[in-house]
């Protein structure tokens, strides 16, 4: 349900930046007050969260992934109302990879340097497409989740890439078959508003959406000692005070299981030929806004992502509002969910992140902190590869890294 808007007075932002520098849990309704804050009073609020991360990380680096993205198949039981990613099974540019094609990509990724294979596709496609089901049979699997456990297992094993899935709604024995071969796995909870799924809204007669199912996943991920990444995707109809309540709901499976390493904050992108085309974007206020909302409701220890593609020239502004990740970024492959957003240039990321005050670091599709836990790694293969990869820090071996 839609929060009420928030009046908030001069007095009530500095009262509760002070109890979060403190070491406070915050409370919705902080998080209502902090996601509505504007002029001077969202200057406090960034400046707060940008001081929490650097209590946190005072070596003050800030990391990305050096990846490959692997599209296993554009096909999906359901169709946001934002989404150019996902194709009918006869529309043009409808396609699942073959094994082959998968090796022939990441095997390049791999010489050029990329630790993560990111293997992102539609939800439980054969659901609702019988020519799913077919490609499938002829591949020899039953399923698509099978064939996801398939592919991690081949990429890991002859290229040496880290898989890190991204394929939505997982039954426990799902997401059992493909852990094992995945360094991270991770499902957006995008929302936790309702109303999207009403008639008109962004996800409207979607099967896998729901927060509830979600939710699920990631709590399923936790039972299984699965790291996941997850986030919100703001500018599709949510108010500020849904998107509190989303990173709540997060904050609450972290609560439990530990096991959320990042949370990401995405802004839409409209795009043409979607039903979503002629909506506004959000501005990079409101994404600063989001940033530093997010840091202080989920605390110094959560790694907060911004993806640096999204946002134009404006993506330097993120480091001033408390992130401490870039996400992905591929010298190979374009980022197929935005194709119109390129990733930068490393060197490029590298200097607006140093021109800020940061280091920029490479890190592997488990973060350094997990690495270094050791309670993170899901089979012998995995933890040998993530071991092979990073130093005594979990960061990627300085000698590993490509710019």
């Amino acid at each position: 349900m839609a929060q009420s808007p928030v009046t908030t007075s001069p007095e009530t932002i500095p009262a509760i930046i002070e109890r979060a520098l403190s070491g406070a849990v915050l409370s919705a309704a902080d998080g209502y007050a902090l996601i509505r804050a504007s002029g001077p009073a969202l200057t406090a609020v960034m400046r707060a969260a940008s001081e929490m991360n650097a209590a946190a990380r005072p070596h003050r680096r800030v990391t990305y992934s050096r990846k490959v993205f692997l599209p296993l198949t554009n096909l999906c039981r359901d169709r946001c109302a934002y989404c150019t990613f996902v194709k009918g099974p006869k529309q043009r540019g409808a396609h699942t990879m073959t094994p082959d094609e998968v090796l022939s990509v990441a095997r390049r990724g791999a010489e050029l340097g990329c630790k993560e294979a990111l293997i992102s596709l539609g939800d439980h496609p054969e659901w609702r497409h019988p020519e799913m089901a077919a490609t499938l049979e002829k591949l020899g699997y039953g399923s698509t989740p099978e064939y996801v456990a398939a592919v991690s297992k081949l990429v890991l094993e002859e290229t040496g890439l880290l898989p890190h899935v991204n394929c939505g709604l997982l039954s426990r024995d799902e997401m059992a078959a493909i852990a094992p071969w995945n360094a991270s796995m991770g499902i957006m909870l995008e929302s936790a508003s309702l109303r999207l799924h009403e008639k008109g809204g962004p996800h409207e007669g979607t099967t896998s959406k729901r927060p509830e199912q979600r939710i699920a996943t990631l709590e399923t991920a936790g039972e299984l000692g699965v790291a996941m990444t997850s986030g919100i995707l703001i500018g599709i109809g949510e108010t500020p005070e849904e998107r509190v309540d989303a990173l709540l709901a997060l904050r609450d499976v972290h609560d439990r299981h530990g096991n959320i390493q990042e949370i990401i904050v995405q802004n839409f992108r409209a795009k043409p030929a979607t039903r979503m085309h002629g909506a506004a974007e959000p501005s990079t206020v409101d994404m600063l806004r989001t940033l530093a909302a997010a840091r202080l409701l989920m605390g110094p220890g959560m790694n907060i992502q911004a993806p640096p593609n999204l946002n134009g020239d404006g993506f330097g502004t993120y480091l001033l509002a408390g992130i401490n990740d870039w996400g992905g970024v591929s010298p190979l492959t374009q980022d197929f969910i935005n194709p119109e957003a390129a990733w930068p240039e490393l060197a490029h990321l590298r200097a607006v992140t140093a021109d800020a005050g940061f280091e920029l670091r490479e890190r592997t599709a488990l973060y350094p902190e997990y690495v270094t836990s050791g309670a993170w790694q899901t089979s012998p293969a995995v933890a040998a590869r993530v071991a092979a990869l990073t130093g005594a820090d979990g960061y990627v071996r300085e000698e590993l890294e490509r710019w």
